[in-house]
């Protein structure tokens, strides 16, 4: 059952990122929830550098964090993550 929320927490995060990040972002789903994890990790694990708390802790700086994280991925996928030529 914790899989499953925090999948649905990383869909969440996803999707607050992907409103607050300015542009369009063409990406499905799992590509949504697939950022809000990464970014759930990313902000979880700088929190942690400036507060006691652990990474996997949920709490009101958690999920500003991993916000702020999954808007640090999104900005690094839009910038370094280029376009795929069609074939």
């Amino acid at each position: 059952m914790s899989i499953l929320l925090f999948v649905v927490f990383g869909l969440v995060v996803g999707f607050l990122a992907r409103a607050i990040m300015p542009g369009t972002q063409s990406m499905g789903l799992v590509a949504t929830a697939l950022l809000g994890i990464a970014g759930s990790f990313v902000g979880g694990f700088l929190v942690s550098l400036i507060t006691n708390n652990r990474v996997m802790d949920l709490n009101t700086s958690g999920i500003i964090g991993s916000v702020a994280g999954a808007l640090l991925v999104l900005f690094l996928v839009g910038r370094f993550g280029g376009r795929r030529a069609a074939v």
